[in-house]
């Protein structure tokens, strides 16, 4: 947990519930210790090496109206790029036009990004504040966080300034593997099945000519 997270995510309602199941003392002092050290905490290399492996999140804004939105953003492993200790930012691709979250953050720019590693059952979350930057704004910038052989359209950038972030634990995340994940197990699967297909193939053979 980095040093500003409590602050920001431990209200006065938040630590009245710890108070009811005893965890408030503990948690209280992490409070404490964020006022005392206000943020912007910055990101470290884990966090990052984190991210850049990452080929999907989960991404919350605020609409005016009060409600929460969750909106999942996805692409390849290493779209998620760090630019700077305080920064990180990804193309937006073309989605199915509704744009409530680019509108959502238009009014209140605070997000929440929960990111996860299903394999090793981790999870990152993140609170920052969101900002869209489209091509016209900033082309070199957009073309840098794009993926040329990916094919998606790229709408705009969206960069979050990092505010705070934690850890947490591992408990109840479900182990999930990719294709590409589990492509290296499988492989030699693969080979094992082929040559025994193979060997049958020619037991086979070997058996309808002494048959002959």
């Amino acid at each position: 947990m980095s040093k500003h997270y409590a602050s920001i995510a431990f209200t006065d309602d938040v630590q009245s519930v710890q108070g009811e199941h005893g965890s408030q003392e503990f948690y209280g002092r992490k409070v404490a210790a964020g006022k005392a050290s206000p943020g912007p905490d910055p990101l470290t290399e884990d966090e990052k090496d984190y991210l850049a492996q990452r080929d999907g999140f989960f991404l919350a804004s605020v609409s005016e109206t009060g409600w929460p939105y969750v909106q999942f953003r996805g692409g390849k492993p290493g779209f998620i790029h760090a630019l700077d200790d305080h920064t990180i930012g990804w193309a937006d691709f073309r989605g199915n036009l509704q744009y409530v979250s680019t509108g959502n953050v238009a009014g209140d720019d605070r997000v929440a990004i929960i990111a996860l590693d299903y394999v090793h059952q981790r999870r990152l979350k993140i609170f920052g504040h969101a900002r869209i930057v489209t091509a016209d704004e900033d082309p070199e910038l957009v073309k840098s966080l794009a993926d040329d052989t990916y094919d998606a359209v790229v709408e705009r950038a969206v960069l979050v300034d990092v505010e705070a972030f934690d850890w947490n634990c591992p408990q109840h995340i479900t182990p999930r593997f990719t294709a590409a994940e589990l492509e290296p197990a499988l492989a030699p699967l693969r080979g094992q099945l082929a040559a025994l297909k193979a060997e049958n193939a020619q037991l086979r053979e070997q058996l309808a000519d002494r048959q002959q």
